[in-house]
């Protein structure tokens, strides 16, 4: 079954890193409409700077004038490489910069050499303030102080000139041909016949965090507190997961509380763990048991919420329960932190609390970005049907919200509270909201439900994809930009959601500019119980199933659907996910049950989704640990398979998976508390 997603705008981004914003029509002086890196106060500046430049140049004139535009494609943050060194115009298509312009583009005019047509038309025209003075330093030929200069008196010839400003389109990169980008409508990857599975563990967890080390460990945790080191097998070892549950490294149960839909949600290590021995844990706690639980409530003045009113909509006392990210050490219990097993339970620092309204909707996870270091967290809407008070909107509650924070700079006591902080952290300066007074600065996007996983792609971290579980009619995956607003509660996934109370007010759909899920389902489209709830995955990059490779899999709770999605154009953002068949392999490590009268693995259900540092990825289930293995094993063709090397593992695990009767009964009854914290 191909699920069709909704139209949604592609993946581009503009230089300050931000999705490109509805136009309302096109711009006055630049050619862009719909969406665009522009607003039309922009648009305006860009017209007064070109006015300014008085060149008398028709040609030149043109060909400056789609230079200075290109900061409003959507394509911009491209076009500008701002990964890298940022730059004062974008890319200039240069056909002789040594590589073919690539199919990513295909503007109307192609001109692949557009750098030599800016050279031709501007090179003896004088302009001020020319936008190619100040460009690549050590690449020009003389001092660039000129505010009335021509080409020649700037660059010593047009090959110097394209050497700086030049380059070609190829799979990583754009250049810009004088036109708008226009992306190839090629076809998308063909789908894997089918996902393979090899069950290697029988536990249930929620969470599994490859070693920062880089080793073949991971970290695996379950609701109730416990995180565990385990040996992960080599593919086609015949191993199992080398996890001893009797011998955690980490006991945090004592702190956590654990209920209908409470427990601990996430962990991240540091990526520096391997020396500094840090990591976190996402949990939630009750005031009244804990003597360190509390904070401040999310229901509060500065939101429009009082917690005296609030308590008619849900049971219990309001802000009761905390959502809290605690820091841990496992420093002094091994010679260095990368070989430590255990942990000590101790809380080093409380980096974030907050409490909560309701007694659903937390997210809860927490997650290190791979390029920044900062740390991101998962917060949910805080729960009651619908988000009646519109936390998720609300520009100064942090529910609903994707927030980061930096916990390598930790402001003093006195600073935290003068600044009003939520905890030991620091707020980086690029945030996009750090200067802006009406929203909190922790604030990376905005407009969801409960993210309940969230990945960075491991090729592309600029993909910062989360599933978002919807309210009663659709599930979604977004993919996070700065700034971005994802629509909840104004829309539900595509789609316009009718709320059924209102005490915190409305937003209207006409006041913001949503971005919409890049895939997603209905619940009736899949799902005869009338329910379903997503759970977010990872762009597959592992080598162990090259069918797969570059689809993006995710699941229902439900475990009876795995998708995988694959994005045409590369990088336009725009997915067409297809529903997958799964099976499980015969010679699998542990051997699998099947649904009644099926061939199909009885996963029960979908908790989570995992990946270690080869990339493989594993799906983490109530019935056990599953990991994606070669199609082969399953007879699902792949033309593109290697056949399984006969060498021996380099790092065997020698393991075994214990399952004790006690931690069975405890997650069969967190299938409970996972629906209901999901829905």
């Amino acid at each position: 079954m191909v699920l069709c997603p909704f139209p949604s705008s592609s993946f581009p981004l503009c230089t300050d890193l931000r999705a490109p914003t509805r136009t309302n029509g096109s711009l006055a002086f630049c050619p862009y409409n719909g969406k665009a890196c522009c607003n039309p106060s922009q648009d305006l500046q860009l017209q007064k700077r070109f006015q300014a430049m008085n060149i008398s140049d028709s040609a030149c004139a043109s060909a400056v004038k789609s230079v200075l535009c290109a900061t409003c494609d959507p394509f911009s943050a491209k076009l500008f490489t701002v990964d890298s060194e940022p730059r004062p115009v974008p890319i200039l298509c240069n056909s002789t910069a040594g590589t073919s312009v690539s199919s990513l583009s295909t503007n109307t005019n192609n001109n692949t050499n557009f750098c030599s047509t800016v050279w031709e038309s501007c090179q003896d025209v004088l302009i001020s303030n020319s936008p190619f003075a100040p460009a690549l330093q050590s690449k020009a030929a003389v001092p660039q102080n000129a505010t009335l200069s021509k080409l020649t008196d700037l660059w010593q010839s047009k090959s110097v000139f394209c050497n700086a400003f030049g380059g070609a389109s190829d799979e990583n990169s754009l250049c810009f041909n004088g036109e708008p980008v226009s992306l190839n409508k090629t076809d998308a990857l063909p789908p894997p016949k089918g996902i393979c599975l090899e069950k290697i563990g029988n536990g249930s967890y929620i969470n599994m965090v490859a070693h920062p080390d880089g080793s073949n460990r991971a970290f695996f945790s379950n609701l109730a507190g416990k995180i565990w080191l385990a040996n992960i097998p080599e593919q086609d070892s015949g191993d199992v997961l080398g996890l001893d549950e009797s011998s955690p490294f980490v006991d945090l149960t004592d702190q956590v509380y654990l209920d209908t839909s409470f427990g601990m949600m996430g962990m991240a290590f540091h990526p520096d763990f391997a020396t500094n021995g840090r990591f976190f844990a996402s949990f939630n706690c009750d005031k009244e048991k804990s003597p360190g639980c509390g904070g401040r409530c999310a229901c509060n003045s500065d939101v429009d919420c009082d917690p005296s009113q609030i308590g008619s909509l849900d049971a219990g006392e309001v802000c009761k329960y905390h959502t809290v990210i605690a820091e841990y050490s496992a420093n002094g219990t091994a010679a260095s932190p990368s070989m430590a097993e255990r942990a000590r339970p101790q809380e080093i620092r409380r980096i974030f609390t907050l409490g909560l309204p309701f007694t659903a909707n937390h997210g809860g996870q927490i997650l290190f970005g791979p390029g920044d270091g900062y740390l991101y967290i998962m917060m949910g809407d805080g729960g009651s049907k619908g988000d009646p008070y519109n936390f998720a909107q609300k520009k100064k509650s942090l529910l609903g919200k994707i927030l980061r924070v930096d916990v390598d700079n930790i402001p003093s006591e006195e600073e935290i509270a003068k600044l009003g902080r939520w905890g030991n952290y620091s707020v980086p300066q690029d945030n996009p909201f750090s200067e802006d007074k009406e929203m909190e600065p922790e604030i990376w996007a905005y407009g969801l439900r409960n993210p309940w996983r969230c990945s960075f792609d491991s090729e592309r971290p600029s993909y910062f994809l989360c599933a978002d579980v919807g309210q009663d009619e659709y599930e979604e995956v977004d993919i996070i930009s700065k700034g971005g607003n994802y629509g909840w509660r104004v829309y539900e996934g595509p789609m316009v959601f009718q709320p059924q109370s209102t005490p915190g007010g409305n937003t209207s759909a006409n006041s913001i500019d949503p971005i919409f899920p890049v895939v997603g389902y209905s619940h009736s489209n899949i799902n005869k119980l009338g329910s379903a709830a997503i759970s977010g995955g990872y762009v597959y990059r592992s080598q162990t199933d090259p069918c797969t490779h570059g689809s993006y899999l995710y699941g229902d709770l439900y475990a009876s659907h795995i998708w995988a999605a694959s994005e045409s154009p590369a990088d336009s953002g725009n997915f067409t996910s297809n529903d997958i068949s799964f099976s499980c392999a015969p010679d699998s490590p542990i051997k699998c049950d099947s649904v009644p009268n099926s061939n199909v693995p009885a996963l029960e259900y979908i908790f989570s989704f995992g990946e270690d540092n080869r990339k493989d990825v594993y799906i983490l289930t109530q019935s056990g640990v599953y990991r994606v293995v070669r199609p082969s094993r399953c007879s699902y063709a792949c033309s593109k398979e290697v056949a399984a090397s006969t060498n021996p593992p380099s790092v065997p695990s020698h393991g075994h998976c214990f399952h004790p009767h006690s931690v069975v009964m405890l997650f069969v009854s967190a299938v409970g508390l996972l629906l209901k914290f999901l829905l």
